[in-house]
């Protein structure tokens, strides 16, 4: 018996795989030199979009991001210098071109993982630094108006 699709919403994630694949064959078919170029540069973002699982892939956008920004300089130099495969192929011997990419996208990658730690530990200790101010407060308030400090605020015991 074939299954009911009647009445059922079409799924609201689609795969633009195929429109991608299009886009990066238009690229290498009408300008080789740098969409080669940018293929290395950018391998370890794309890489790290592949294995990245996370919704949103903020990683793989951190890393992307940051292989990106290091990408423009030599880019550049290749638009300028005619833009061919063997100039884009000089460039990728440079150690110093590939190394600064991959580098940053190291970074991008360092960053990624190590924000979501620094934001804890700061806003930890602006969370324990508010409780100790609250705490000082609480503690003059109850000196200035001559409180039990074991009573709570209806003037009932604590039993903690």
């Amino acid at each position: 018996m074939a299954p009911d699709l009647v009445g059922k919403a079409p799924s609201p994630q689609r795969s633009y795989a195929w429109l991608q694949g299009l886009l990066c064959g238009v690229a290498a078919t009408l300008v080789p030199g740098p969409a080669f170029l940018i293929a290395f540069l950018l391998a370890p973002g794309l890489l790290a979009l592949a294995l990245d699982h996370a919704p949103g892939k903020p990683m793989a956008r951190a890393v992307l991001l940051a292989g990106l920004a290091a990408s423009v300089r030599p880019l550049g130099s290749l638009w300028s210098g005619g833009g061919g495969l063997g100039a884009a192929l000089d460039m990728l011997g440079n150690p110093a071109v590939l190394g600064a990419a991959w580098l940053a996208g190291a970074g991008g990658w360092l960053a990624s993982e190590l924000a979501p730690l620094f934001l804890r530990v700061g806003m930890d200790a602006a969370a324990a630094a508010r409780a100790a101010r609250l705490r000082a407060e609480r503690a003059s308030l109850v000196e200035a108006w001559e409180l039990d400090p074991g009573t709570d605020q209806a003037g009932e015991t604590k039993s903690s």
